[in-house]
């Protein structure tokens, strides 16, 4: 009588992007999977992400290809205003991203976390409201307890559970350690579309300081944004809301434009999500049976606009890297292939912040003469990081 061996078990912690891309390639590959997610319900709505290059190629693989095109934004153009208001200029937004149209998509947050979740929720094993509590590792794989009570074993765990990650900081230690502030801190939430905006960006500046209103369609309710140069991240008002709406609303106290209008929204939202802006960089991203993905790993921040690509692509690396090896092989596999292309991303995170975010009148002046002279030349080449990377075949059944 001929005996299968039992499929490998695998414990992958977040529902949002790179977990679930993850769970798709190794169910694939033929492991048997398990995804914990400290939330009650997928995520859904959020702000738009842009998949590109390398990444299209990931989800053309996947079969989501066709429903993500459905699902496109377009946005048409965004327009940058000085502290007065008024237009500075206006651009494709490829202009300023480096997209290429027909090649790039911007969708809705949750309409690709949905589509991922689609695609592996009868396959994969999830588990909503919980998370990790303890990993051991001094057995032949990996105890897991969870904080709804119980343990179990798995061949092999991965962190995909954001730029935050608890995975990462039980393995490795504390954020401070890997975390590389960039300047800036962020808020963005929704408010009602009260300037009419369809389809386009309105962006207004004036030195260290910015205000954004994101209409992804027609919708009654935009995405607003604020940043503002912050040298040392605000370690206080992170998980204290009451902090974060004073912070913001005393550095923005003098602002024109709508900003007031915004202020007063921002009172009013119960969706604000706050942060400082910052990559996370890791000498390694495994340890033992344990590796990490995604923001947990390779947080590029959004100005580089390619978090979410590095999370589609290092969950299809990872899991081919895994394919046929062992998980000491296969993790040094993944690191060897995929670090550069995420080093080569992460490396665009100096274009970002100089384009939209000028700290200084000088600068300010300089970014808007560039932008002025950009609506005057012809569409831009595609960023040649987006696609620096090749996919493996990986034999996928």
């Amino acid at each position: 009588m001929t005996r299968t061996a039992p499929r490998r078990s695998v414990l992958i912690s977040g529902a949002s992007i790179a977990g679930p891309a993850l769970a798709f390639w190794l169910n694939r590959h033929g492991y048997e999977v398990t995804v914990v997610e400290k939330a009650g319900t997928l995520r859904s709505g959020g702000y738009p992400i842009d998949v590109r290059g390398t990444a299209l190629d990931v989800v053309e693989r996947m079969g989501i290809l066709p429903q993500l095109r459905d699902a496109h934004i377009d946005l048409r153009r965004i327009t940058f205003l000085d502290a007065d208001g008024d237009e500075v200029t206006s651009l494709h937004p490829h202009a300023v991203t480096g997209g290429v149209t027909g090649r790039d998509l911007e969708i809705r947050r949750g309409d690709l976390t949905d589509a991922l979740y689609m695609a592996v929720r009868d396959d994969v094993e999830f588990l909503f409201n919980d998370s990790i509590d303890t990993l051991d590792q001094s057995g032949p794989g990996v105890d897991v307890t969870f904080h709804g009570g119980g343990s179990r074993r798995f061949d092999m765990v991965f962190g995909a559970d954001g730029m935050h990650s608890r995975t990462r900081d039980t393995l490795f230690g504390p954020e401070e350690r890997f975390h590389r502030h960039l300047g800036y801190c962020f808020a963005v939430f929704t408010m009602p579309n009260t300037l009419g905006l369809s389809h386009e960006t309105v962006m207004w500046n004036t030195p260290g300081r910015a205000a954004a209103v994101y209409a992804v369609g027609d919708d009654e309710e935009v995405h607003a944004f604020l940043n503002f140069a912050q040298p040392e991240p605000p370690y206080d008002a992170f998980g204290d809301p009451k902090a974060q709406r004073a912070l913001l609303a005393d550095v923005f106290a003098d602002a024109g434009w709508e900003v007031p209008g915004i202020l007063g929204a921002l009172h009013d939202a119960d969706d604000v999500f706050f942060d400082a802006v910052g990559q996370i960089r890791m000498p390694r991203w495994t340890e033992g049976r344990v590796a990490l993905l995604g923001d947990a790993a390779y947080a590029p921040s959004f100005l580089t606009g390619q978090g979410t690509s590095l999370a589609l692509v290092g969950a299809y690396m990872l899991a081919g890297s895994l394919a046929g090896r062992n998980h000491a092989e296969g993790f040094a596999a993944y690191e060897h292939a995929t670090r550069d292309f995420v080093t080569l991303n992460q490396d665009l995170v100096g274009e970002g912040g100089a384009t939209l975010f000028p700290t200084t009148v000088q600068a300010l002046e300089q970014r808007n003469a560039r932008l002025r002279a950009l609506s005057a030349m012809p569409a831009p080449e595609p960023r040649p990081a987006h696609s620096a990377l090749t996919l493996p075949s990986f034999g996928v059944r």
